[in-house]
């Protein structure tokens, strides 16, 4: 069965943190689908990711970029993994019916945003009731994650 991860945002932004766990989950050797809740934040991300380091490179795409079967990291607003990935990551707000398809599922939740997280606690309940390992991770005062239930 699929483990999700809640990842409860509070001190840092989704676009400071995304760059961060794409990049260990690179490192680990796995491919992944980043789902956006539309194309147009498909795009923000996919410029974010080529600015947000200078002296990095997260090697990435969207369908804009065409050959999506060869990229390590795709952009969607879909629901699809054309990548073969093994970890999907859940963005602003986006939803998905193919967790199960995964290793591993990442719901980033912007914690100052209470209708943000009362739809993460409906989620949760739906992801216990059908036997997911669900885990929550809270952003410490350093920046880093500490699993809290």
């Amino acid at each position: 069965m699929s483990e999700v991860r809640f990842y409860h945002l509070e001190r840092q932004s989704q676009m400071q943190v995304l760059p961060l766990l794409l990049s260990k989950a690179l490192e680990r050797g796995h491919r992944i689908v980043v789902k956006m809740d539309n194309a147009a934040n498909v795009e923000r991300m996919n410029d974010h990711l080529w600015t947000h380091d200078p002296s990095g490179f997260l090697p990435h795409g969207s369908s804009k970029n065409g050959s999506e079967e060869l990229q390590p990291i795709y952009l969607t607003d879909k629901d699809e993994n054309p990548n073969d990935a093994d970890v999907l990551i859940l963005c602003s707000g986006a939803r998905s019916e193919m967790q199960g398809d995964f290793t591993l599922c990442c719901e980033m939740l912007d914690g100052h945003n209470p209708e943000d997280v009362s739809a993460a606690r409906a989620r949760w309940k739906e992801y216990k009731e059908k036997d997911f390992d669900v885990t929550y991770w809270q952003q410490n005062d350093r920046g880093g994650w500490d699993k809290k239930a």
